[in-house]
């Protein structure tokens, strides 16, 4: 047995053992300076297969094969393996079967026999041939018992597969620990790698979502160390669907894409199958139906050809529920009668569970309202629905019984299908995934809120809006749950009252989109343009803000229609120079609403002004923070100031003006009520060890950062510790939300400090969102690119009104004011207008 294992070539092993040598062999083979032998061979189609270069492996495979036939030992059958194993991991099941028919077991040593019975199982298992599926692995198994081989841990992964799916998590989720365990015990980082890439796929079908990316993350790490092409793209995909899974739309389409393109690369036409419909879905999800359908149909046709009957269902349900979304229940029937036979066959659950939220819809559409009602309690109430099943049976339900006209029945279902919601986002782990996963029940609160608009409750409507813009705000903020049932009356007019306040709060939606204006007298409800008219305009006017005009004097007709559009309604209610509070939704928390143009007159351009000149703005995540805030702690009015850094590379040059803003910022604080750090002192690590939470200001001159996709990733970008070559100049948004402090006003005077991005019901993320977390009262932050010309002065300008005694807000305003009527270039809102003041009050 030691003679044998000592020439036994490990299935998992080798990219760990020979991926020089193998390199070597090929590089010599291609000069020709090696003559051609079997081993040789071998290693470089095995590495090709391990670089997921499958195509490629299984052609090098297939000529192995042809010409040691007729050889003396076992090199025939081992690129009869590595063909098969190719053929696998591209999809091609039914080839794989035939290719294996025949293979020469007997004659084979255990360890090869043990990887030829796994590779059976796993196409069998795709197939939905369970049964036989399960004896080839019983037979493995029985080999396994005769001594250790290392493709035995193979056989536990591919346990793990075949109950993956057949919808059995528990047993998939304990198989797929048992090849992880195996992988580390046997040093196998193969093996390893495939087992928590497995782990990831069997969370993301439990949906759940944050362990997938974490076991995703993991899988795509131990990938890339290993140049293993295959399972970066498997890792890419995994983490774009689980992202979708958690909201982040933007981030999963740009994963899938590249995951998709490396798999149309690399030859895995089921992988490539697997990308086409989750990009649909995403598509399907963001309202590009057109893209969806196409993704669904390519999808389809590659399924058909290589005859993975998985993905033929997964293809025929998505294109049944588009089709039910659409409003052509024919064609959605068609696509149902094709799909059922095969989810009855395949024995899952979930495929009949899906397909009969489909089926309900279609009944709805017809008014066969007993049949979707029946339909729809019962994927709500089988154990085995998923959490995003239950919650499309529940807002379906909810819309059914809103067409019946049975308002209080309707009106329980939608609170029921919520509170499923809340529950499940309180069962997420990790606190990034928290921040986006409540965009997957956007279209639920968007029609509840219609629903009780409708119903004459434009305040409950506002009570609920408000809701889904807490959640996550009020976990970081460690506001008491008891709180999330304040009467909508109360609250509201509390909060207005208490900030001596008139608060705008927007709710944009596909249909149309709400403002409610809220006195400490009155709450006022006006219907806006649907969302993707509101949207437009702000990005076309943020464009403008950022060009060299002054879009007040030029006619700009975008910044003209956005005050129309969203604060003339309420004019009424405005009274001039009173402070009023933002509460902005989606696109509009992108938007400084005292950029916006107030036109006197509509034949007179020239009479225009900006909204600035007449109101006090600042924004506000969500009324319950606003409601819950409580006065400043700190009545130290002491700086802490951080800035000046040294570069930490060329991508991020000097800012010339930063010591000139310090200085001035330095001239309003005594020599004993500020703490400085500048240069080389101006680091990550100086701001925690200062003991932040003592200071009543806190001040950043520096470079920062914004993450589309992933907020918590921004930064504000200090110097480096001198020990230290890694990202520690970076004080990240995560770091910062971990460290409660009491300041009256935080300040990040550096380019895109909020953040650039907001999930759907969350509003503001990003720097400001992370300090305002911690317990800061005000926070500015930066929409765009600031000008280090223009802000020293601003900041000087804040300062001094600070020290006059004038609050944040009305102190940021007359900085701004002073800007704008100035003579010089500083007029124009490109210089004064990507200063924002984010409060809690």
């Amino acid at each position: 047995m030691m003679a044998d294992r000592k020439i036994r070539l490990p299935k998992w092993r080798w990219l760990r053992t020979i991926t020089v040598a193998a390199t070597l062999l090929l590089l010599m083979l291609l000069s020709g300076s090696l003559p051609v032998n079997p081993e040789a061979e071998y290693q470089t189609a095995r590495l090709h297969f391990l670089h997921g270069q499958l195509e490629q492996s299984q052609n090098e495979a297939t000529r192995g094969y042809a010409r040691y036939l007729t050889s003396k030992g076992d090199w025939s059958s081992r690129f009869q393996l590595l063909e098969a194993e190719s053929m696998l991991y591209r999809g091609l099941y039914s080839d794989v079967m035939s290719l294996l028919a025949n293979y020469p077991r007997i004659q084979t040593r255990t360890d090869e026999s043990i990887h030829e019975l796994t590779l059976e199982a796993i196409a069998f298992a795709r197939l939905h041939q369970y049964e036989v599926s399960k004896q080839k692995l019983s037979q493995a198994e029985d080999l396994c018992s005769e001594g250790s081989f290392d493709s035995c841990g193979g056989v536990m992964m591919a346990h793990g597969l075949l109950a993956l799916e057949r919808g059995e998590f528990e047993d998939s989720n304990q198989q797929f620990k048992n090849s992880l365990s195996f992988a580390r015990k046997h040093n196998d980082e193969w093996l390893q790698t495939a087992s928590l890439l497995n782990m990831g796929a069997s969370a993301l079908q439990q949906e759940h979502f944050d362990e997938a990316v974490s076991y995703s993350e993991q899988g795509l790490k131990s990938a890339r160390a290993l140049g293993a092409e295959n399972n970066i793209q498997t890792a890419l995909g995994n983490l774009g669907w689980a992202y979708y899974g958690l909201g982040d739309n933007e981030r999963a389409l740009e994963l899938l894409k590249e995951a998709e393109q490396q798999a149309v690369k690399l030859g895995n036409t089921r992988t490539v199958i697997k990308w086409l419909a989750a990009e649909g879905t995403v598509y399907q999800k963001t309202g590009d139906l057109s893209q969806a359908t196409q993704a669904y149909r390519q999808a389809l046709n590659l399924a058909t050809r290589i005859g993975s009957k998985t993905d033929i269902i997964n293809s025929l349900e998505r294109l049944a529920h588009l089709s039910a979304e659409l409003g052509k229940p024919l064609e959605a029937n068609q696509y149902i009668r094709e799909v059922t036979p095969l989810t009855r066959a395949s024995g899952n659950r979930l495929h009949v569970l899906d397909i009969m939220l489909v089926q309900g819809r279609v009944a709805a559409a017809e008014r066969k309202d007993k049949e979707a009602e029946d339909i729809f309690r019962t994927v709500e109430e089988d154990p085995a629905s998923q959490t995003s099943m239950r919650l499309g049976a529940g807002h379906q339900l909810a819309k059914l019984y809103e067409t019946q006209g049975k308002t209080l029945v309707a009106d329980r279902t939608y609170k029921a299908t919520l509170a499923a919601f809340v529950l499940a986002q309180d069962e997420l782990k990790n606190e990034d995934s928290k921040l986006p996963f409540v965009a997957n029940a956007a279209a639920i609160y968007g029609d509840y809120i219609h629903f009780l608009v409708q119903q004459s409750k434009p305040e409950e409507a506002l009570a609920v809006a408000d809701q889904s813009r807490a959640r996550t705000l009020e976990q970081g903020l460690g506001l008491s749950t008891s709180k999330r049932t304040l009467s909508p009356l109360l609250q509201a007019r509390t909060v207005a009252q208490k900030s001596d306040s008139t608060l705008l709060f927007y709710w944009l939606d596909e249909k149309q989109s709400y403002l409610w204006a809220i006195t400490p007298k009155k709450v006022a409800l006006y219907i806006l343009p649907a969302r993707r008219e509101i949207t437009d305009r702000v990005e076309r006017y943020r464009k403008v803000l950022l060009g060299p005009s002054d879009p007040s004097s030029s006619g700009n007709e975008d910044g003209r229609a956005l005050y129309r559009m969203l604060v003339a309604p309420a004019r009424d209610l405005l009274r001039p120079n009173s402070q009023v509070v933002v509460l902005a939704d989606g696109a509009l928390s992108k938007l400084n609403f005292e950029t916006l143009i107030v036109s006197d007159s509509e034949v007179e351009p020239q009479a225009s002004h900006y909204l600035v000149e007449d109101l006090t703005l600042l924004s506000a995540p969500s009324m319950l923070v606003l409601a819950n805030s409580q006065a400043a702690r700190n009545e130290d009015k002491k700086l802490l100031l951080l800035g000046d850094a040294v570069s930490p590379g060329p991508e991020y040059p000097k800012l010339p003006m930063a010591a000139t803003e310090m200085g001035e910022i330095e001239k309003h604080f005594a020599q004993g009520e500020q703490t400085v750090f500048s240069r080389e002192q101006a680091t990550a690590h100086a701001y925690f060890q200062s003991a932040p939470e003592h200071y009543g200001y806190i001040h950043f001159v520096a470079h920062a950062v914004a993450s589309n996709t992933a907020p918590l990733d921004s930064a504000i970008l200090l110097s480096r510790n001198t020990s230290s070559q890694d990202d520690s100049f970076k004080l990240y948004a995560r770091q910062i939300l971990q460290r409660p402090i009491h300041a009256e006003l935080v300040t990040i005077s550096a380019c895109y400090g909020s953040g650039m991005r907001s999930y759907a019901g969350e509003g503001l993320v990003g720097l400001s969102w992370a300090f305002l977390r911690a317990g800061a009262h005000n926070v500015i932050g930066a929409l765009w690119e600031v000008s280090d010309e223009s802000t020293p002065q601003l900041m000087g300008g804040l300062y001094q009104g600070l020290e006059a005694g004038l609050s944040p807000p009305d102190a940021l305003r007359q900085a701004k004011l002073k800007l704008l009527h100035s003579n010089s270039n500083f007029r124009k809102p490109y210089y004064w207008g990507p200063f924002q003041l984010y409060s809690g009050l």
